[in-house]
């Protein structure tokens, strides 16, 4: 007994004679490791090797509480932008089916979507951007590992396989880049036993049927927009207000075009209890956090859109001291994305008061693999970053909203330009056009430059998009009136706007 400890003292002064030589020398497994093969992660990843570093990236999918699993890209690819958006458009097509009919197309009277054969092309597409990942990783000499990363100190990184097999793989710099969950309300009866997260919609084999949508982020306004699209009854239930952190107008332009368009909408409810019924249905009860009355319905699927947790408890984090805020669990950087800890960086989701969104977390990780690199020291730019809401009726913005501009510059130091107007294409359908809105809001003084841009309509995220580089450059309200616009367009009732919010005036475009 007395040699096996002694064999394990001098085993472990080795290990830390070698850990200690390493970092004396620089000479590691790796230049970089990153923990997360989503978008950023791999952007990342990519990045660095195609700057000459020696990189590793692990990867590891928990399957969610139903069990569900999908491969190599992260949320984005697999149970986010890329699924959404092609259920979406399965949604437009439904609308614009009908549609046709307004424009001499000859359509059947009855029209039936079938979820099974829209649901398995979009998982083939999904399998083929897994596929598409690891051979782009393999091309640019980035070692793939199918492992879950853990912390062991700043500059090793544990992997465990799903046999319980360990790895242990050193680096200069370590990234974390591991995204986040959807959260269930454990607090719930039944809501874990008996509800889906969009970490399983976008991959059931059969339609979710009559569905409660619970929740009002975007996730859950887009699921209930696709859900309603394709013909599904389906119903939001919504605490308090929707699309929190978007403008306030613009957020009751897209309820109540989905309202319209069917959507059912629950207000100020809050679920109490989730029960499978003798049928196999499920019974919701909830209550009006007003009056405190309860109510009960009954639903094939209840799907919780109720926010997202960050991935960083299984990471050691807590043991290193890496500095994480205690009410979100995300972590604390700085704005090169550093930690507290030196030679570990997070960035993407998992970063605290960054936004949750794709091409943002794959910009920062390419910036970032520059810096480690030496080759740059640009840092991300999180201001004026664009987004849309993939709603029946779009929603896209950039820069501030109404509220935050006011809260920042004062009612009196703002003004707002805004337009009503009608789709083209909206009106040989006979659509109703009524939530189709633009808002751009300014500096009163000076030259006006423009604080925020806001966007309801058709291709949404193509009209903000270009706008979006505008506000990166400076744009004023006059550059606005110096653009030509392109007609017939959306896009061009955007540089035509001409009337403030103050004047009164109504806002309605009229003529071509």
């Amino acid at each position: 007994m007395a040699a096996l400890c002694t064999v394990r003292h001098r085993w472990k002064r080795l290990k830390c004679l070698q850990v200690f030589t390493r970092n004396l020398t620089g000479r590691y497994d790796y230049d970089l490791v990153v923990i997360g093969g989503g978008s950023g992660g791999l952007a990342c990843s990519k990045e660095a090797a195609q700057l000459g570093q020696k990189v590793a990236v692990l990867d590891y999918v928990e399957p969610s509480a139903k069990g569900t699993k999908w491969g190599l890209g992260g949320t984005c690819v697999n149970v986010g932008c890329i699924p959404k958006k092609l259920m979406h458009q399965a949604a437009l097509l439904g609308t614009a089916v009908k549609d046709a009919k307004k424009y001499g197309w000859q359509m059947p009277e009855t029209l039936r979507h079938d979820w099974a054969t829209m649901a398995e092309a979009v998982q083939n597409h999904v399998r083929s951007l897994n596929w598409g990942h690891r051979v782009q990783l393999q091309d640019k000499k980035v070692k793939y590992l199918n492992l879950k990363g853990s912390l062991l100190d700043e500059h090793t990184v544990r992997g465990l396989s799903k046999a319980g097999k360990e790895t242990v793989l050193t680096a200069k710099n370590i990234v974390i880049a591991t995204g986040g969950r959807p959260k269930y309300p454990t607090q719930i009866p039944g809501a874990v036993e008996h509800g889906i997260t969009s970490d399983d919609v976008f991959w059931l084999k059969q339609s979710p049927g009559k569905t409660l949508v619970v929740g009002a982020s975007y996730v859950a306004l887009e699921c209930a927009g696709f859900l309603t699209g394709i013909g599904l009854d389906t119903t939001v239930m919504v605490r308090s207000v929707a699309l929190r952190g978007f403008d306030r107008q613009m957020a009751g332009l897209v309820t109540d075009y989905m309202e319209a368009y069917g959507t059912r909408f629950v207000w100020r409810s809050v679920p109490q209890r989730v029960d499978r019924l003798p049928s196999g249905t499920l019974q919701v009860t909830w209550s009006d956090t007003e009056s405190g009355r309860e109510h009960k319905d009954t639903y094939d699927s209840v799907l919780w859109a109720v926010g997202r947790a960050p991935e960083t408890k299984t990471l050691g984090l807590d043991k290193l001291g890496v500095h994480l805020n205690q009410e979100t669990g995300k972590i604390v950087v700085g704005p090169d994305e550093s930690t507290s800890v030196p030679n570990v960086y997070a960035f993407g989701d998992i970063g605290e008061g960054r936004p949750e969104l794709t091409p943002t977390a794959i910009k920062a990780g390419k910036l970032l693999a520059h810096r480690l690199a030496g080759q740059s020291t640009d840092l991300m730019n999180y201001d004026n970053v664009a987004t849309t809401v993939f709603t029946p009726l779009e929603y896209g913005c950039v820069g501030l909203s109404e509220e935050e501009a006011e809260r920042r510059r004062g009612k009196d130091g703002i003004e707002v330009f805004h337009a009503f107007y009608k789709p083209l294409e909206f009106t040989v359908a006979e659509r109703d056009a009524s939530q189709c809105y633009i808002k751009v809001i300014c500096e009163r003084g000076g030259d006006q430059k423009i604080l925020g841009l806001h966007f309801t309509g058709p291709n949404a995220g193509e009209v903000i998009q270009g706008f979006s580089m505008s506000l990166q450059c400076g744009a004023t309200y006059r550059h606005l009136l110096q653009t030509v616009g392109i007609h017939p367009t959306c896009a061009e009732e955007v540089v035509k706007i001409h009337i403030t919010k103050r004047s009164g005036l109504d806002p309605t475009v009229t003529g071509c």
